[in-house]
């Protein structure tokens, strides 16, 4: 390697620079052989399941039981990797999927594997891993500065994605040498680095001033921050329409295996292989694409890309022809789920990142795993070949989603912007007091009112997507320089994790409407307890309580909401 491609690799920008951060490349590396080991019981699993019964149903329903937990618990997964510490929620989660992989390997040992079985406990090592995700995930930005933050991303992909290129096959000749228990008690032992790289980390957190959300709550504002998002929505939904269509690789490639190429468990394991060393080779690209390409642009391509290979994956019965179309779908597939978890991740601040990218792993694991069903359903009904011939079209016409859900443009992470001062308060409250309002008064010119009211509708989403409810502005009808922006939070908590959440861009959107406010007199702002019974209570003691809770004056604010 010359100097210059030396350079550029391990740049900022390099996919490789990560790795230059002692402790990402400890768990990059201990994470490889956990995805090497969970690639190795998923071929053990699947054979397993061919062994038992010969219903593609069933077979099918080995990748779903795999991936519908991360579509069932991903989002309490991700604010419970938001409340609490990201390096215990890791380790918890790992415990249970090798609780359920260390079970598979027992019952399988003793001959006590039914096909309910097999797939029971194949749903306890997905719901491990399904609330793994969002933990370690969320965590990478804590390990890498934010310049490298896409190609840690990338890194991520290629370490699953270089195992399954080497795992499948690993996993077909373990299978065929010793059987599926081998395969199930490779994994187990596989868990073992990860939990103690994990386990030594000594990760730094910043502590919140303000209590920890309950899980209820957290799990709400997950869901209304996505709701309000536009970016992070249209992220989620082309990564559910191409994990539905895309999810026919996987979930079929045991039957690709048996019933078009004639092979065994061997001849599963380097199809799956070609399929992950195409997916290393695009995540090593990924950088290279962005640059070259716009997001929309990029996903296009992967799309048509993959709907071609698969094509011929399901009109091809030779190995050699099926293993090279497998590599161009798998570096197409790698590339686009990349580009969707960059989009997320660069997209979402992080007070909310581990809800974030929960939503996106269910988005993904949510269409395979519904995908792998469907798929299963129609090959039983019209055959593998057929199958794979409507996912190729399907794939194919996916890109017109474009047109009316155009993939945002992805730049840096917009990071929190600093904490505010607390408003002055003379009032005993508590955390829990409220509802709070917010009035907000604006002085706009009248030939500057069309302008200001389009600010503060992406200013109704920043409120919204934080914490408020019941957003309106008003103008009056007796002055109409007058503007009123109203909104409510549940609790005066609420309203003071509401007000500093707001990311840069947002706070410099807050003040591009203020900037808006003319005449000598500030913009106005009146924060009004909406039930003032425990305000106005007799018991001092009480009120002496809900002090303690909170300071009853504090420092005043300046003109920030």
């Amino acid at each position: 390697m010359t100097d210059k491609a030396k350079h550029s690799f391990f740049a900022g920008d390099g996919v490789a620079a990560p790795l230059q951060h002692t402790i990402f490349r400890r768990i990059w590396l201990a994470s490889l052989l956990s995805n090497l080991g969970l690639l190795i019981q998923a071929v053990g699993a699947a054979w397993a399941m061919t062994q038992m019964t010969s219903s593609a149903d069933k077979v099918a329903l080995v990748q779903t039981a795999l991936m519908l937990p991360v579509m069932l618990i991903a989002m309490p997964a991700g604010a419970v990797a938001d409340m609490y510490d990201r390096r215990v929620v890791a380790l918890v989660s790992l415990g249970i999927a090798l609780s359920g992989a260390t079970a598979l390997t027992v019952l399988s040992f003793l001959n006590l594997v039914t096909p309910q079985i097999l797939l029971a406990l194949c749903f306890v090592v997905g719901s491990g891993m399904a609330l793994f995700g969002p933990a370690w995930q969320s965590s990478v930005s804590e390990q890498v500065p934010s310049e490298t933050l896409p190609a840690a991303v990338a890194l991520n992909g290629i370490s699953y994605n270089i195992a399954r290129s080497f795992g499948p096959a690993i996993g077909g000749i373990v299978v065929a040498t010793a059987g599926a228990v081998a395969a199930f008690a490779a994994n187990a032992i596989l868990y073992l680095p990860l939990l103690a790289v994990l386990f030594l980390w000594r990760r730094v957190s910043e502590p919140s001033k303000l209590p920890r959300e309950r899980l209820n709550r957290a799990i709400v504002s997950g869901v209304r921050y996505i709701a309000n998002s536009p970016s992070i929505k249209i992220v989620l939904v082309r990564t559910l329409v191409t994990g539905l269509i895309g999810g026919s690789v996987s979930a079929l490639m045991p039957l690709v295996a048996r019933d078009l190429l004639h092979g065994g468990a061997q001849t599963y394991g380097i199809m799956l292989g070609a399929f992950g060393m195409g997916a290393v080779i695009g995540a090593l690209n990924i950088g290279m694409l962005r640059k070259q390409m716009s997001g929309e642009g990029a996903i296009r391509a992967c799309a048509i890309a993959m709907g071609g290979a698969i094509g011929t994956v399901a009109l091809s019965h030779e190995p050699v022809i099926t293993a090279a179309a497998l590599v161009v779908a798998g570096s197409a597939w790698m590339l686009a789920v990349a580009l969707f978890n960059i989009g997320v991740q660069l997209s979402a601040p992080r007070w909310v990142a581990g809800r974030s990218l929960a939503a996106f792993q269910a988005s993904i694991a949510g269409g395979i795993a519904m995908g792998s069903w469907g798929w299963g359903r129609l090959t039983d009904a019209a055959g593998v070949e057929v199958a794979l011939l409507v996912s190729a079209g399907l794939m194919l016409a996916s890109p017109l989603l474009g047109f009316w859900l155009t993939m945002p443009p992805v730049g840096r992470r917009d990071e929190a912007a600093e904490t505010l001062a607390d408003p002055e308060v003379r009032l005993s409250l508590t955390g829990r007091s409220g509802p709070l309002v917010v009035e907000i008064e604006y002085r706009v010119a009248q030939d500057d009112a069309r302008a200001f009211h389009h600010v503060m509708q992406d200013v109704q989403l920043s409120r919204q997507r934080n914490g408020a409810y019941g957003w309106s502005v008003a103008r009056d009808i007796a002055d109409p320089e007058l503007w009123t922006e109203r909104y409510h939070c549940p609790t005066w908590l609420d309203y003071l994790r509401q007000r500093n959440r707001s990311t840069q861009s947002e706070r410099a959107l807050h003040q591009a409407a203020i900037a808006f406010h003319v005449g000598p007199d500030p913009v106005r702002i009146r924060r009004m307890l909406e039930r003032p019974f425990g305000s106005v209570r007799k018991d001092e003691a009480a009120d002496r309580a809900a002090s303690e809770v909170l300071p009853v004056v504090a420092s005043a604010a300046g003109s920030s909401t």
